[in-house]
Protein backbone atom coordinates (compact mmCIF):
# COMPACT_ATOMS: atom_id res chain seq x y z
CA UNK A 1 0.00 0.00 0.00
CA UNK A 2 1.14 3.68 -0.71
CA UNK A 3 1.71 5.30 2.75
CA UNK A 4 0.14 8.15 2.38
CA UNK A 5 -3.71 5.97 0.96
CA UNK A 6 -3.58 4.43 4.94
CA UNK A 7 -7.47 4.61 5.65
CA UNK A 8 -6.49 4.35 9.53
CA UNK A 9 -4.49 8.35 9.42
CA UNK A 10 -6.15 11.35 10.79
CA UNK A 11 -4.48 14.99 11.09
CA UNK A 12 -4.55 17.33 13.56
CA UNK A 13 -6.43 19.38 11.65
CA UNK A 14 -10.14 19.01 12.21
CA UNK A 15 -11.48 17.99 8.51
CA UNK A 16 -15.16 17.74 7.80
CA UNK A 17 -15.85 13.93 7.21
CA UNK A 18 -18.05 14.76 3.53
CA UNK A 19 -14.49 17.08 2.93
CA UNK A 20 -13.18 16.17 -0.37
CA UNK A 21 -9.80 16.78 1.01
CA UNK A 22 -8.80 14.41 3.55
CA UNK A 23 -5.27 13.32 4.55
CA UNK A 24 -5.48 10.47 2.21
CA UNK A 25 -5.90 12.57 -0.68
CA UNK A 26 -3.19 15.82 -0.53
CA UNK A 27 -3.65 17.02 -4.54
CA UNK A 28 -1.79 19.80 -5.60
CA UNK A 29 -2.09 22.61 -7.20
CA UNK A 30 -1.06 26.70 -7.29
CA UNK A 31 -2.67 29.42 -5.37
CA UNK A 32 -2.08 32.72 -4.83
CA UNK A 33 -2.93 35.39 -1.82
CA UNK A 34 -3.14 39.14 -0.92
CA UNK A 35 0.41 38.34 0.44
CA UNK A 36 1.47 35.47 -1.25
CA UNK A 37 2.34 35.15 -4.94
CA UNK A 38 1.91 32.38 -6.69
CA UNK A 39 3.15 28.80 -5.70
CA UNK A 40 2.62 25.26 -5.04
CA UNK A 41 -0.38 24.30 -2.49
CA UNK A 42 -1.44 20.87 -1.44
CA UNK A 43 -5.12 20.90 -0.12
CA UNK A 44 -6.05 19.59 2.94
CA UNK A 45 -9.25 20.27 4.82
CA UNK A 46 -10.45 23.54 4.31
CA UNK A 47 -7.04 24.56 4.15
CA UNK A 48 -4.42 25.05 1.62
CA UNK A 49 -0.69 23.96 2.62
CA UNK A 50 1.94 26.51 1.44
CA UNK A 51 4.59 23.90 -0.41
CA UNK A 52 6.85 27.15 -0.80
CA UNK A 53 7.33 28.05 2.79
CA UNK A 54 7.38 24.03 3.57
CA UNK A 55 10.04 23.92 1.42
CA UNK A 56 12.59 27.02 2.65
CA UNK A 57 12.59 25.29 6.28
CA UNK A 58 14.14 22.29 4.62
CA UNK A 59 11.35 19.89 5.56
CA UNK A 60 12.22 17.81 2.39
CA UNK A 61 15.92 17.78 2.62
CA UNK A 62 15.60 14.36 2.56
CA UNK A 63 14.26 13.84 -0.94
CA UNK A 64 16.42 14.92 -3.82
CA UNK A 65 14.80 18.16 -5.12
CA UNK A 66 15.44 21.63 -5.09
CA UNK A 67 13.44 23.29 -2.38
CA UNK A 68 12.58 26.84 -4.63
CA UNK A 69 10.41 23.80 -7.15
CA UNK A 70 7.50 25.08 -5.27
CA UNK A 71 8.11 28.71 -5.44
CA UNK A 72 6.67 28.11 -8.91
CA UNK A 73 3.69 29.75 -11.00
CA UNK A 74 2.80 26.43 -12.47
CA UNK A 75 3.58 22.76 -11.63
CA UNK A 76 5.08 21.90 -14.15
CA UNK A 77 9.03 21.86 -12.76
CA UNK A 78 7.71 19.68 -9.97
CA UNK A 79 5.79 17.51 -12.21
CA UNK A 80 8.64 17.38 -14.66
CA UNK A 81 10.91 15.05 -11.63
CA UNK A 82 8.81 11.85 -11.97
CA UNK A 83 6.74 9.87 -10.10
CA UNK A 84 9.15 8.62 -7.34
CA UNK A 85 9.27 12.21 -6.62
CA UNK A 86 5.78 13.16 -6.38
CA UNK A 87 5.07 10.03 -4.50
CA UNK A 88 8.02 10.89 -2.00
CA UNK A 89 7.06 14.17 -1.41
CA UNK A 90 3.35 13.24 -0.62
CA UNK A 91 4.35 10.59 1.56
CA UNK A 92 6.25 13.15 3.69
CA UNK A 93 3.22 15.67 3.54
CA UNK A 94 1.11 13.04 4.92
CA UNK A 95 3.86 12.58 7.50
CA UNK A 96 3.79 16.14 8.53
CA UNK A 97 -0.16 16.13 8.65
CA UNK A 98 -0.79 12.91 10.55
CA UNK A 99 -2.05 13.53 14.55
CA UNK A 100 0.81 12.02 15.81
CA UNK A 101 3.12 14.30 13.91
CA UNK A 102 4.64 17.76 16.01
CA UNK A 103 7.13 19.06 13.28
CA UNK A 104 4.31 21.86 12.29
CA UNK A 105 1.39 21.74 14.65
CA UNK A 106 4.01 21.97 17.79
CA UNK A 107 4.42 25.38 16.09
CA UNK A 108 2.09 27.90 16.01
CA UNK A 109 3.88 30.12 14.18
CA UNK A 110 4.74 28.07 12.06
CA UNK A 111 0.71 26.69 11.13
CA UNK A 112 0.05 30.90 10.64
CA UNK A 113 2.77 31.14 7.85
CA UNK A 114 1.75 27.35 6.10
CA UNK A 115 -1.75 26.33 6.50
CA UNK A 116 -3.94 29.16 4.31
CA UNK A 117 -7.58 29.01 4.08
CA UNK A 118 -8.92 28.11 1.08
CA UNK A 119 -11.47 30.78 1.35
CA UNK A 120 -8.48 33.29 1.53
CA UNK A 121 -6.85 31.76 -1.02
CA UNK A 122 -7.34 32.85 -5.38
CA UNK A 123 -6.76 29.09 -6.90
CA UNK A 124 -4.89 29.57 -10.19
CA UNK A 125 -4.09 27.11 -13.43
CA UNK A 126 -2.48 24.34 -11.77
CA UNK A 127 -0.29 23.26 -14.90
CA UNK A 128 0.57 25.34 -18.19
CA UNK A 129 -0.61 23.60 -20.73
CA UNK A 130 1.50 22.29 -23.29
CA UNK A 131 -0.63 20.41 -25.85
CA UNK A 132 -4.26 19.76 -25.48
CA UNK A 133 -6.39 16.31 -26.54
CA UNK A 134 -9.82 15.45 -26.68
CA UNK A 135 -11.01 11.85 -26.71
CA UNK A 136 -14.40 10.62 -27.76
CA UNK A 137 -14.55 7.04 -25.36
CA UNK A 138 -17.21 6.67 -23.77
CA UNK A 139 -19.02 4.31 -25.28
CA UNK A 140 -22.73 5.03 -23.94
CA UNK A 141 -22.57 8.96 -25.08
CA UNK A 142 -21.07 8.01 -28.56
CA UNK A 143 -23.96 5.25 -29.47
CA UNK A 144 -26.58 8.65 -27.45
CA UNK A 145 -24.96 10.79 -30.15
CA UNK A 146 -24.56 8.77 -33.33
CA UNK A 147 -28.32 7.89 -32.84
CA UNK A 148 -29.07 11.14 -33.07
CA UNK A 149 -26.92 12.14 -35.75
CA UNK A 150 -25.92 9.26 -37.82
CA UNK A 151 -28.32 6.55 -37.85
CA UNK A 152 -29.87 4.96 -34.80
CA UNK A 153 -28.99 0.95 -36.58
CA UNK A 154 -25.50 2.24 -37.42
CA UNK A 155 -24.56 4.74 -34.78
CA UNK A 156 -21.03 3.98 -34.06
CA UNK A 157 -18.38 4.68 -37.03
CA UNK A 158 -16.83 2.32 -37.70
CA UNK A 159 -12.97 2.38 -36.18
CA UNK A 160 -15.01 3.60 -32.74
CA UNK A 161 -14.00 0.34 -31.33
CA UNK A 162 -11.13 -0.31 -32.64
CA UNK A 163 -9.26 2.98 -31.81
CA UNK A 164 -9.54 5.58 -29.13
CA UNK A 165 -11.13 8.62 -31.43
CA UNK A 166 -9.57 11.76 -30.28
CA UNK A 167 -8.79 14.88 -31.71
CA UNK A 168 -5.95 18.21 -31.05
CA UNK A 169 -7.84 20.81 -29.32
CA UNK A 170 -6.68 24.76 -28.21
CA UNK A 171 -4.97 24.77 -25.19
CA UNK A 172 -4.73 28.42 -24.96
CA UNK A 173 -8.71 28.59 -24.08
CA UNK A 174 -8.49 26.33 -21.29
CA UNK A 175 -9.24 28.05 -18.42
CA UNK A 176 -9.42 28.04 -14.06
CA UNK A 177 -12.84 27.18 -12.29
CA UNK A 178 -14.56 30.68 -11.70
CA UNK A 179 -14.19 32.00 -14.85
CA UNK A 180 -16.73 33.37 -17.21
CA UNK A 181 -17.40 31.96 -20.51
CA UNK A 182 -18.43 34.37 -23.27
CA UNK A 183 -20.90 32.53 -25.59
CA UNK A 184 -19.35 32.48 -28.78
CA UNK A 185 -20.15 33.52 -31.95
CA UNK A 186 -19.95 31.62 -35.24
CA UNK A 187 -21.51 30.59 -38.80
CA UNK A 188 -24.49 27.64 -38.36
CA UNK A 189 -27.12 26.54 -40.19
CA UNK A 190 -30.74 25.59 -40.28
CA UNK A 191 -31.43 22.52 -42.06
CA UNK A 192 -34.00 23.92 -43.99
CA UNK A 193 -32.11 27.00 -44.70
CA UNK A 194 -29.87 27.86 -48.28
CA UNK A 195 -26.76 29.13 -46.41
CA UNK A 196 -25.39 30.38 -42.84
CA UNK A 197 -25.15 32.89 -41.05
CA UNK A 198 -22.87 34.37 -38.53
CA UNK A 199 -24.15 35.09 -34.89
CA UNK A 200 -24.04 33.91 -31.17
CA UNK A 201 -24.51 30.10 -30.60
CA UNK A 202 -28.11 29.12 -29.81
CA UNK A 203 -26.86 25.58 -28.67
CA UNK A 204 -24.31 26.25 -26.22
CA UNK A 205 -23.83 22.94 -24.05
CA UNK A 206 -21.45 21.36 -21.12
CA UNK A 207 -19.64 18.01 -21.64
CA UNK A 208 -19.04 16.19 -18.36
CA UNK A 209 -15.17 15.17 -18.65
CA UNK A 210 -12.39 13.92 -16.68
CA UNK A 211 -8.92 15.14 -17.93
CA UNK A 212 -5.27 13.95 -16.96
CA UNK A 213 -2.09 15.50 -16.82
CA UNK A 214 1.33 14.37 -17.95
CA UNK A 215 4.51 14.59 -16.74
CA UNK A 216 7.30 12.76 -18.33
CA UNK A 217 8.65 13.53 -21.49
CA UNK A 218 9.38 11.32 -24.46
CA UNK A 219 11.55 12.38 -28.03
CA UNK A 220 9.86 12.42 -31.21
CA UNK A 221 9.24 9.21 -32.64
CA UNK A 222 9.27 7.54 -29.12
CA UNK A 223 6.07 5.46 -28.27
CA UNK A 224 4.86 4.05 -24.75
CA UNK A 225 3.10 1.11 -24.27
CA UNK A 226 0.26 0.14 -22.21
CA UNK A 227 2.61 -1.49 -19.26
CA UNK A 228 4.74 2.29 -19.33
CA UNK A 229 1.43 4.60 -19.51
CA UNK A 230 0.71 4.88 -15.85
CA UNK A 231 4.33 6.14 -14.81
CA UNK A 232 3.49 9.16 -17.00
CA UNK A 233 0.71 10.32 -15.62
CA UNK A 234 0.66 12.84 -12.51
CA UNK A 235 -2.94 13.13 -11.90
CA UNK A 236 -6.54 14.02 -13.03
CA UNK A 237 -8.58 17.27 -12.83
CA UNK A 238 -12.57 17.93 -13.36
CA UNK A 239 -13.19 19.01 -17.13
CA UNK A 240 -15.92 21.08 -18.76
CA UNK A 241 -15.69 21.02 -22.63
CA UNK A 242 -17.92 23.98 -23.69
CA UNK A 243 -19.35 22.61 -26.85
CA UNK A 244 -21.21 25.29 -29.03
CA UNK A 245 -23.55 22.74 -30.60
CA UNK A 246 -25.43 24.41 -33.80
CA UNK A 247 -21.64 25.60 -34.59
CA UNK A 248 -20.54 22.30 -34.54
CA UNK A 249 -23.58 20.23 -36.70
CA UNK A 250 -22.15 23.15 -39.29
CA UNK A 251 -18.61 23.12 -39.31
CA UNK A 252 -17.06 19.57 -38.04
CA UNK A 253 -17.58 18.00 -41.66
CA UNK A 254 -14.89 16.79 -42.76
CA UNK A 255 -12.06 17.62 -40.40
CA UNK A 256 -13.95 17.58 -36.95
CA UNK A 257 -14.36 19.74 -33.96
CA UNK A 258 -12.91 23.11 -34.53
CA UNK A 259 -14.60 26.88 -33.40
CA UNK A 260 -17.41 24.88 -31.74
CA UNK A 261 -14.69 23.69 -28.77
CA UNK A 262 -11.97 26.00 -29.19
CA UNK A 263 -13.57 29.10 -27.39
CA UNK A 264 -13.09 27.81 -23.71
CA UNK A 265 -12.68 24.83 -21.62
CA UNK A 266 -13.11 24.71 -18.04
CA UNK A 267 -10.92 22.56 -15.26
CA UNK A 268 -10.64 22.47 -11.65
CA UNK A 269 -7.73 23.54 -10.06
CA UNK A 270 -6.49 20.38 -7.40
CA UNK A 271 -4.60 17.82 -9.62
CA UNK A 272 -5.80 14.41 -7.44
CA UNK A 273 -2.76 11.99 -8.24
CA UNK A 274 -3.16 8.68 -9.44
CA UNK A 275 -1.72 7.64 -6.50
CA UNK A 276 -4.55 8.78 -4.39
CA UNK A 277 -7.33 7.24 -6.68
CA UNK A 278 -5.20 3.80 -6.20
CA UNK A 279 -8.19 2.77 -4.24
CA UNK A 280 -10.89 3.37 -6.34
CA UNK A 281 -9.59 1.51 -9.44
CA UNK A 282 -12.20 -1.18 -11.25
CA UNK A 283 -11.71 -3.27 -14.56
CA UNK A 284 -13.87 -2.01 -17.28
CA UNK A 285 -15.85 -2.77 -20.07
CA UNK A 286 -15.29 -5.91 -22.02
CA UNK A 287 -13.75 -4.73 -25.20
CA UNK A 288 -15.26 -5.95 -27.95
CA UNK A 289 -13.65 -6.77 -30.92
CA UNK A 290 -10.60 -7.26 -28.96
CA UNK A 291 -8.08 -4.33 -29.14
CA UNK A 292 -4.91 -4.61 -31.42
CA UNK A 293 -1.94 -5.96 -29.66
CA UNK A 294 -0.03 -2.60 -28.84
CA UNK A 295 -3.63 -1.61 -26.83
CA UNK A 296 -4.30 -4.56 -25.11
CA UNK A 297 -3.66 -4.08 -21.18
CA UNK A 298 -3.07 -6.02 -17.45
CA UNK A 299 -4.94 -4.70 -14.46
CA UNK A 300 -7.69 -2.88 -13.89
CA UNK A 301 -7.16 0.84 -15.15
CA UNK A 302 -10.73 2.32 -15.17
CA UNK A 303 -11.72 4.45 -12.29
CA UNK A 304 -15.18 4.25 -9.75
CA UNK A 305 -15.72 8.34 -9.62
CA UNK A 306 -18.82 9.41 -8.79
CA UNK A 307 -19.66 12.81 -11.05
CA UNK A 308 -22.60 15.18 -10.52
CA UNK A 309 -23.45 18.02 -12.88
CA UNK A 310 -25.53 20.91 -11.35
CA UNK A 311 -27.22 23.91 -13.58
CA UNK A 312 -27.79 27.02 -11.33
CA UNK A 313 -29.79 29.66 -12.97
CA UNK A 314 -29.02 33.43 -12.63
CA UNK A 315 -31.13 33.93 -9.42
CA UNK A 316 -31.90 30.16 -8.43
CA UNK A 317 -29.95 27.93 -6.39
CA UNK A 318 -28.06 25.28 -8.09
CA UNK A 319 -29.98 21.81 -9.47
CA UNK A 320 -28.47 18.80 -10.06
CA UNK A 321 -29.21 17.36 -13.99
CA UNK A 322 -26.73 14.90 -14.14
CA UNK A 323 -25.05 12.00 -12.14
CA UNK A 324 -22.47 9.79 -13.44
CA UNK A 325 -19.29 7.80 -12.82
CA UNK A 326 -15.34 8.09 -14.44
CA UNK A 327 -15.80 4.31 -14.69
CA UNK A 328 -18.12 4.11 -17.66
CA UNK A 329 -14.85 4.75 -19.96
CA UNK A 330 -14.70 2.06 -22.55
CA UNK A 331 -11.38 3.06 -23.30
CA UNK A 332 -9.14 4.05 -20.50
CA UNK A 333 -6.63 6.70 -19.94
CA UNK A 334 -3.42 4.09 -20.32
CA UNK A 335 -4.73 3.34 -23.68
CA UNK A 336 -5.61 6.84 -24.56
CA UNK A 337 -2.05 7.85 -23.88
CA UNK A 338 -0.80 4.65 -25.90
CA UNK A 339 -2.52 5.21 -28.78
CA UNK A 340 -1.63 9.53 -28.73
CA UNK A 341 1.97 8.09 -28.46
CA UNK A 342 1.77 5.18 -31.25
CA UNK A 343 2.57 7.10 -34.36
CA UNK A 344 5.62 8.63 -32.22
CA UNK A 345 3.96 12.01 -31.45
CA UNK A 346 6.20 13.37 -28.31
CA UNK A 347 4.57 13.35 -25.20
CA UNK A 348 5.33 16.67 -23.17
CA UNK A 349 4.88 17.77 -18.86
CA UNK A 350 1.97 19.78 -18.93
CA UNK A 351 -0.22 18.11 -21.42
CA UNK A 352 -3.63 17.65 -20.91
CA UNK A 353 -6.00 14.60 -21.93
CA UNK A 354 -9.50 15.46 -21.28
CA UNK A 355 -12.16 11.81 -21.51
CA UNK A 356 -14.67 12.94 -23.94
CA UNK A 357 -18.09 13.27 -22.55
CA UNK A 358 -18.63 10.84 -19.75
CA UNK A 359 -22.54 9.24 -19.89
CA UNK A 360 -23.85 6.00 -18.43
CA UNK A 361 -26.48 3.27 -19.52
CA UNK A 362 -29.32 5.99 -18.07
CA UNK A 363 -30.90 9.25 -19.03
CA UNK A 364 -30.34 10.97 -15.76
CA UNK A 365 -26.43 9.59 -16.34
CA UNK A 366 -25.88 11.42 -19.57
CA UNK A 367 -23.09 13.69 -19.79
CA UNK A 368 -24.16 16.56 -21.71
CA UNK A 369 -27.42 18.79 -22.84
CA UNK A 370 -27.60 17.46 -25.88
CA UNK A 371 -27.87 13.68 -24.48
CA UNK A 372 -30.06 15.14 -21.43
CA UNK A 373 -32.70 16.58 -23.58
CA UNK A 374 -32.17 14.63 -26.44
CA UNK A 375 -30.88 17.34 -28.95
CA UNK A 376 -33.74 19.88 -27.56
CA UNK A 377 -36.62 17.84 -27.94
CA UNK A 378 -37.33 16.93 -24.05
CA UNK A 379 -36.68 19.98 -22.33
CA UNK A 380 -35.60 19.69 -18.58
CA UNK A 381 -37.95 22.00 -15.79
CA UNK A 382 -35.77 23.44 -13.69
CA UNK A 383 -37.05 23.94 -9.90
CA UNK A 384 -37.92 27.63 -10.54
CA UNK A 385 -40.41 26.54 -13.47
CA UNK A 386 -38.03 27.81 -16.25
CA UNK A 387 -37.17 25.03 -19.35
CA UNK A 388 -33.29 24.17 -20.42
CA UNK A 389 -33.14 22.44 -23.82
CA UNK A 390 -29.50 23.79 -24.00
CA UNK A 391 -27.59 26.70 -21.64
CA UNK A 392 -28.55 29.71 -21.19
CA UNK A 393 -26.63 33.44 -21.09
CA UNK A 394 -26.25 33.92 -17.19
CA UNK A 395 -26.46 30.22 -16.39
CA UNK A 396 -23.85 28.38 -14.30
CA UNK A 397 -22.45 24.88 -14.82
CA UNK A 398 -21.09 23.37 -11.86
CA UNK A 399 -19.22 19.79 -12.10
CA UNK A 400 -18.29 17.71 -8.91
CA UNK A 401 -16.52 14.48 -8.54
CA UNK A 402 -15.13 12.07 -5.74
CA UNK A 403 -14.37 8.25 -5.09
CA UNK A 404 -15.55 6.55 -1.58
CA UNK A 405 -14.25 3.56 -0.01
CA UNK A 406 -13.27 2.18 3.37
CA UNK A 407 -15.02 5.27 4.74
CA UNK A 408 -12.35 7.80 2.72
CA UNK A 409 -13.81 10.46 0.35
CA UNK A 410 -11.23 11.62 -2.48
CA UNK A 411 -12.66 14.61 -4.10
CA UNK A 412 -11.45 16.88 -6.71
CA UNK A 413 -13.74 20.27 -5.29
CA UNK A 414 -15.67 21.89 -8.01
CA UNK A 415 -15.26 23.16 -12.05
CA UNK A 416 -17.76 26.15 -12.39
CA UNK A 417 -18.65 28.47 -14.84
CA UNK A 418 -20.89 31.29 -15.84
CA UNK A 419 -21.94 31.82 -18.88
CA UNK A 420 -22.20 35.43 -20.20
CA UNK A 421 -23.80 37.11 -23.35
CA UNK A 422 -22.26 37.15 -27.03
CA UNK A 423 -20.46 40.11 -27.44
Amino acid sequence: MIKANDPTLHSWIEIDPQSDFPIQNLPFGIFQTENKDPRVGVAIGDYVLDMCELGRRNFFELIDLDPNIFHRPYLNDFIALGKPIWRAVRNRVSELLRNDNTEISGNSELIDVCLVKMSEAQMLMPVKVQNYTDFYSSLDHAVNIGTMIRDPKNALSPNWKHIPIGYHGRASSIVISGTDIRRPNGQSKAADADAPVFGPCRLLDFELEVAFITGKETRLGESITTDEAEDYIFGLVLFNDWSARDLQTWEYVPLGPFLAKSFASSVSPWVVTLDALEPFKVKGQVQDPKPLPYLEYTGSHNYDINLEVLLKPEQGEPQTICNSNYKYMYWNMVQQLTHQSSNGCNIQVGDMYASGTISGPEKGSFGSMMELTWRGTEPITLADGSERKFINDDDTVIMRGHGERNGIRIGFGEVKGKVLPAL
